[in-house]
């Protein structure tokens, strides 16, 4: 089932990329994995899956122990409480939920104390959803500006979670304002160095991120079928 789905996933990540008028490879397929069993994460590293976002850092423990972080990279993706950062930095390539200035400071004490210097992103609730995590679009500029300043933390992006909606059309309009908000702000070179990556997109509406601009898509149900809530309920 996974090659399958993955077969499907990377084909129409190639449609997309062609509609765009974009390289297949400027686009990093993240496959989220949480809630799933280890064994399907290898399985999905099977057929060249490298990439996976987990939202719980428990989970992230978890699955490395089991599989190490040499050719499995985990990418934090869920809300990042304080009290879990230190595994967080020592587990994850990439955080993609920083969403106060408070957390990065905090994120980059533990970086320091570890020795690495910690790629994050900023997660932008660009719909303004109540129920969302993430910083209004209006305050990432100055955000980004004191972000930049922190020594242990590399700030390569942004990240979003679109509404859900049974018309993924409907998500077009905030997957090109968070493109615009990467260009605005990557015009104002307040670090000398341009942001590069732009996360955003899920199993029901991906292929319109890409031609948004998406550099790195987040795919779970896509490839891995329905979560496994009841069978870990159970447990």
């Amino acid at each position: 089932m996974i090659r399958e789905n993955l077969d499907k996933v990377t084909e129409e990540i190639r449609r997309a990329c062609q509609r765009a008028g974009r390289a297949e490879e400027s686009v990093t397929l993240l496959a989220v994995s949480k809630t799933m069993p280890a064994e399907m994460l290898e399985e999905a590293h099977a057929w060249g899956v490298t990439e996976f976002g987990e939202n719980k850092v428990q989970e992230i423990v978890e699955k490395a122990e089991k599989l190490g972080t040499q050719a499995y990279h985990f990418h934090m993706i869920g809300h990042l409480q304080k009290n879990k950062v230190k595994k967080a930095v020592q587990l994850s390539v990439m955080i993609h939920s920083v969403d106060s200035l408070a957390l990065a400071r905090c994120i980059d004490k533990e970086a320091n104390r570890l020795g690495k210097r910690q790629d994050i992103l900023l997660e932008v609730n660009i719909a303004q959803e109540e129920s969302k995590f993430g910083v209004r679009a209006s305050d990432v500029p100055e955000l980004a500006k004191e972000i930049f300043k922190l020594p242990n933390v590399c700030l390569r992006g942004l990240m979003t979670v679109a509404p859900y909606t049974a018309f993924p059309e409907e998500n077009r309009k905030y997957f090109r304002e968070m493109h615009n908000l990467l260009v605005d702000i990557n015009r104002q070179n307040m670090d000398n160095r341009p942001m590069d990556i732009l996360s955003m997109g899920m199993t029901g509406d991906y292929p319109i991120a890409i031609e948004e601009g998406a550099t790195h898509v987040r795919v779970g149900t896509g490839i891995f079928g329905e979560r496994y809530y009841a069978a870990k309920e159970q447990k």
